[in-house]
Formats: structure tokens, C-alpha cells, sequence
């Protein structure tokens, strides 16, 4: 088991530089967990898409419902108390304090390729890479 944020499930399902290495962390951990907030910040990477990549509506569209059939059920929130200690102590956003606090509430790793992360809780925030023993 272990926490993924909202990036790693989007380089999972939207084709790109980094989907291999997603599917790869996929296939050697399939039970991933996330706070409920990753649905918003997936939307959004979704929207993003559409304006700036050129990611079609109809496509977008079944890329989210993918998401939501996969993911909805992995859904476990962590106490909100517990992330904005998190977001405060470690100067980061309120939103990756949830996936944080969630992979400390559940004993596991957060994987992220969020650098920042990576650097402020080291050896709990690791790269999809650095989860699956892979050199940079």
C-alpha cells in the first residue's frame, strides 16, 4: 500500500514522458490510496490540459471517469487537524499536507514527484523511481 498524490495518478493515466514508470509503480503496488482533494487537483490537471496541451473534451472526459471508477474506492481522508499541523510545521500547501498526513496516518510512503515533498519529509515522500529502485 501507499499514498500517491494526484501527479503520479495523472502521469498513470494520461499519455506521456512518464506513464511507463506510473503504470510500472501500478503494476508493483496496485493498492494506492489518496485523500478525497485528489479528485479536485486531478480536475485540474485535467482542465489544464484542455487549455494549454491541447487534450481534447470528449477524451478529458473519459480520462476522469477512469479515474473516479479507479480510484473512488481508495479514498480515506486524514485527520485535517493532523495535515494543517503538517502544512504549518513543514511550510507547505494545505493540500499536500493531506496526502502526507494520510501516508503517515497509514504507516506507508508518499509517492509524488513533487521535489519539494521529497526534500521535506525524506525517506516517506519518495519518487515514483526511487519507490520502484530506479536510477534517475
Amino acid at each position: 500500500m501507499i499514498v500517491v498524490d494526484a501527479n503520479v495518478i495523472a502521469y498513470a493515466l494520461i499519455q506521456g514522458d512518464k506513464t511507463g514508470v506510473a503504470r510500472s509503480l501500478r503494476s508493483h503496488d496496485p493498492d494506492w490510496r489518496v485523500p478525497r482533494l485528489w479528485r479536485y487537483e486531478f480536475a485540474n490537471i485535467l482542465a489544464t490540459f484542455l487549455l494549454t496541451k491541447g487534450l481534447a473534451p470528449d477524451p478529458a472526459t473519459r480520462i476522469l471517469q477512469e479515474a473516479l471508477a479507479t480510484f473512488s474506492g481508495a479514498e480515506e481522508d486524514p485527520d485535517p487537524a493532523d495535515a494543517l499541523s503538517l502544512a504549518a510545521s513543514h511550510r507547505i500547501t494545505a493540500y499536500d499536507a493531506q496526502y502526507m498526513a494520510l501516508a503517515k496516518h497509514l504507516k506507508v510512503r508518499l509517492v509524488t514527484e513533487d521535489t519539494g515533498l521529497q526534500r521535506a519529509f525524506r525517506g516517506i515522500a519518495v519518487s515514483m523511481q526511487s519507490f520502484l529502485g530506479l536510477s534517475a
